[in-house]
Protein backbone atom coordinates (compact mmCIF):
# COMPACT_ATOMS: atom_id res chain seq x y z
CA UNK A 1 0.00 0.00 0.00
CA UNK A 2 1.33 3.43 -1.08
CA UNK A 3 1.29 6.02 2.19
CA UNK A 4 -0.14 8.79 1.24
CA UNK A 5 0.66 11.58 3.12
CA UNK A 6 -2.58 14.21 2.99
CA UNK A 7 -1.35 17.90 1.50
CA UNK A 8 -1.43 20.67 3.62
CA UNK A 9 -4.20 23.25 1.95
CA UNK A 10 -2.65 26.39 2.26
CA UNK A 11 -4.84 29.06 4.16
CA UNK A 12 -4.19 32.58 3.47
CA UNK A 13 -2.73 34.96 5.46
CA UNK A 14 -5.95 37.55 5.38
CA UNK A 15 -8.02 34.65 6.46
CA UNK A 16 -6.28 33.35 9.17
CA UNK A 17 -6.25 33.77 12.80
CA UNK A 18 -3.00 35.30 13.04
CA UNK A 19 -3.53 37.60 10.16
CA UNK A 20 -6.45 38.42 11.94
CA UNK A 21 -5.07 39.20 14.85
CA UNK A 22 -1.83 41.39 13.38
CA UNK A 23 -4.80 43.45 11.63
CA UNK A 24 -6.94 44.00 14.28
CA UNK A 25 -3.36 45.26 15.77
CA UNK A 26 -3.17 47.71 12.77
CA UNK A 27 -6.29 49.20 13.00
CA UNK A 28 -5.84 49.84 17.01
CA UNK A 29 -2.56 51.32 16.18
CA UNK A 30 -3.53 53.39 13.90
CA UNK A 31 -6.38 54.68 16.06
CA UNK A 32 -4.25 55.30 19.41
CA UNK A 33 -2.52 57.62 16.78
CA UNK A 34 -5.34 59.07 15.18
CA UNK A 35 -6.27 59.89 18.80
CA UNK A 36 -3.11 61.49 19.68
CA UNK A 37 -3.14 63.90 16.47
CA UNK A 38 -6.19 64.85 17.21
CA UNK A 39 -5.18 65.78 20.91
CA UNK A 40 -2.34 67.58 20.01
CA UNK A 41 0.18 65.12 22.51
CA UNK A 42 3.73 65.61 22.45
CA UNK A 43 5.09 64.27 19.16
CA UNK A 44 7.55 61.69 20.48
CA UNK A 45 3.89 60.17 21.27
CA UNK A 46 3.23 60.28 17.73
CA UNK A 47 6.54 59.32 16.46
CA UNK A 48 6.97 56.00 18.19
CA UNK A 49 3.19 55.10 17.03
CA UNK A 50 3.96 55.85 13.46
CA UNK A 51 6.77 53.40 13.63
CA UNK A 52 4.92 51.08 15.21
CA UNK A 53 2.51 51.35 12.82
CA UNK A 54 4.95 51.20 10.35
CA UNK A 55 6.66 48.11 11.52
CA UNK A 56 2.97 46.32 11.71
CA UNK A 57 2.18 47.08 8.00
CA UNK A 58 5.96 46.03 6.86
CA UNK A 59 5.39 42.80 8.54
CA UNK A 60 1.51 41.93 7.21
CA UNK A 61 2.90 42.92 3.54
CA UNK A 62 5.52 40.49 4.15
CA UNK A 63 3.32 37.89 5.36
CA UNK A 64 0.58 38.77 2.28
CA UNK A 65 3.43 37.94 -0.61
CA UNK A 66 4.73 35.18 1.78
CA UNK A 67 8.51 36.85 1.69
CA UNK A 68 9.81 34.94 4.83
CA UNK A 69 8.83 31.59 3.24
CA UNK A 70 10.99 32.38 0.16
CA UNK A 71 14.25 34.05 2.02
CA UNK A 72 14.76 32.12 5.04
CA UNK A 73 18.38 33.12 5.23
CA UNK A 74 17.37 36.78 5.69
CA UNK A 75 16.78 37.70 9.53
CA UNK A 76 13.85 39.62 8.64
CA UNK A 77 13.15 41.12 12.05
CA UNK A 78 16.54 42.60 12.28
CA UNK A 79 16.43 44.25 8.69
CA UNK A 80 13.10 45.34 9.09
CA UNK A 81 14.21 47.20 12.82
CA UNK A 82 17.19 49.07 10.78
CA UNK A 83 15.30 50.32 8.12
CA UNK A 84 12.43 51.71 9.95
CA UNK A 85 14.78 52.95 12.76
CA UNK A 86 16.64 54.99 10.05
CA UNK A 87 13.55 56.45 8.55
CA UNK A 88 12.21 57.19 11.84
CA UNK A 89 15.98 58.70 13.08
CA UNK A 90 15.81 60.83 9.56
CA UNK A 91 12.47 62.27 10.37
CA UNK A 92 13.13 62.66 14.30
CA UNK A 93 15.98 65.01 12.96
CA UNK A 94 14.14 66.84 10.75
CA UNK A 95 11.32 67.46 13.20
CA UNK A 96 13.81 68.02 15.79
CA UNK A 97 15.63 70.83 13.30
CA UNK A 98 12.19 72.46 12.01
CA UNK A 99 11.36 73.03 16.34
CA UNK A 100 14.77 74.64 16.53
CA UNK A 101 15.02 76.79 13.54
CA UNK A 102 11.42 78.69 14.28
CA UNK A 103 12.15 78.76 17.75
CA UNK A 104 16.02 78.75 18.45
CA UNK A 105 15.04 80.48 22.43
CA UNK A 106 14.14 77.20 24.14
CA UNK A 107 12.03 74.07 24.50
CA UNK A 108 8.18 74.52 23.17
CA UNK A 109 5.70 75.52 25.82
CA UNK A 110 2.05 74.93 25.71
CA UNK A 111 0.01 77.33 27.03
CA UNK A 112 -4.11 76.48 27.94
CA UNK A 113 -6.85 77.88 25.75
CA UNK A 114 -8.49 79.42 28.28
CA UNK A 115 -5.40 81.17 29.26
CA UNK A 116 -5.82 85.26 28.54
CA UNK A 117 -3.38 87.67 27.49
CA UNK A 118 -3.05 90.52 30.30
CA UNK A 119 -3.79 94.09 29.07
CA UNK A 120 -1.75 96.57 30.95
Amino acid sequence: MDNVQPKIKHRPFCFSVKGHVKMLRLALTVTSMTFFIVAQAPEPYIVITGFEVTVILFFILLYIFRLDRLMKWLFWPLLVFALVTAVCCLADGALIYRKLLFNPSGPYQKKPVHEKKEVL
